[in-house]
């Protein structure tokens, strides 16, 4: 079966590599210049910078749908810049997977594919999707929602080593993103981690720099720039989080039974 993804970052990314490990054929498609932080985990890259792995599976920008089918062929994963997704009219995908997380649903339709899943809050199952998957971290983390709403956001992120928004760092200002670390990087409470002209974006919580916005992307005061992991583990900068794997697996389970209960595929 054949599934498009909207969207490339990392929660988007954990359920392509779960699902293209499942035998599923993915394509993902994204904005021209993605906003994504966890870069190196996020297939969005491939935007950026022409192809990228995230684990054991590569990705390349594609072209057109002519060069999607021929990277398919090859074993690597399309991404395609498409930020409406006027190319799913043409791919007739068997499932669509919503996997935007803009909080609000920017188009999708339940017609769009036999199979239309949403991820996070902004979708109704039954009524926009035939799924929702839930992304809040807490007990109901990855649940598939068939009938009504995942939980609405609450602009907090979730609690990771004792620390929930003070692990993330916002952008100070409007204007362009300069970096002055890279992912992977230890820093410290106090360190100025990039800028924004000439205002700092500075930790305040020391660890290991998780995600840090792609040099050159325009941001808008308060953004979200950067994450600190307090773990302090280099190694969870190159695999997906245990957050995306947990909404992956309810992408996984509600493709299954939808396909059990259609069955006309």
């Amino acid at each position: 079966m054949f599934v498009l993804i909207r969207g490339a970052g990392d929660l988007a990314s954990g359920v392509a590599l779960r699902l293209w490990h499942s035998g599923f054929d993915v394509v993902m498609t994204d904005i021209e210049h993605p906003t994504c932080i966890r870069r190196t985990v996020s297939f969005a890259e491939a935007v950026i910078n022409g192809r990228t792995d995230v684990e054991d599976v590569s990705a390349q920008k594609a072209e057109n749908i002519t060069h999607m089918k021929e990277l398919l062929k090859r074993n690597i994963l399309p991404v395609f810049v498409d930020p409406e997704c006027r190319c799913f009219s043409e791919l007739k995908p068997d499932i669509l997977v919503d996997a935007i997380l803009a909080k609000r649903n920017l188009g999708t339709k339940i017609t769009d594919a036999p199979i239309v899943i949403g991820v996070g809050p902004g979708f109704e199952a039954g009524v926009d999707c035939h799924a929702v998957v839930e992304t809040m971290r807490g007990h109901t983390l990855g649940r598939v929602i068939y009938d009504g709403s995942a939980l609405s956001n609450t602009n907090i992120p979730g609690r990771i080593g004792g620390f929930a928004g003070e692990r993330v760092l916002r952008a100070p200002a409007d204007g362009v993103f300069r970096g002055t670390h890279q992912i992977g990087d230890e820093v410290a409470a106090g360190d100025i981690v990039g800028y924004v002209g000439d205002k700092p974006m500075i930790c305040t919580i020391g660890g290991v720099l998780r995600g840090l916005l792609a040099d050159g992307t325009k941001t808008h005061e308060g953004m979200k720039a950067g994450d600190v992991d307090p773990r302090g583990k280099r190694e969870y900068c190159d695999t997906v989080s245990d957050k995306a794997l947990s909404v992956a697996g309810g992408v996984l389970e509600a493709i299954l039974h939808l396909y059990t209960v259609k069955g006309d595929f």
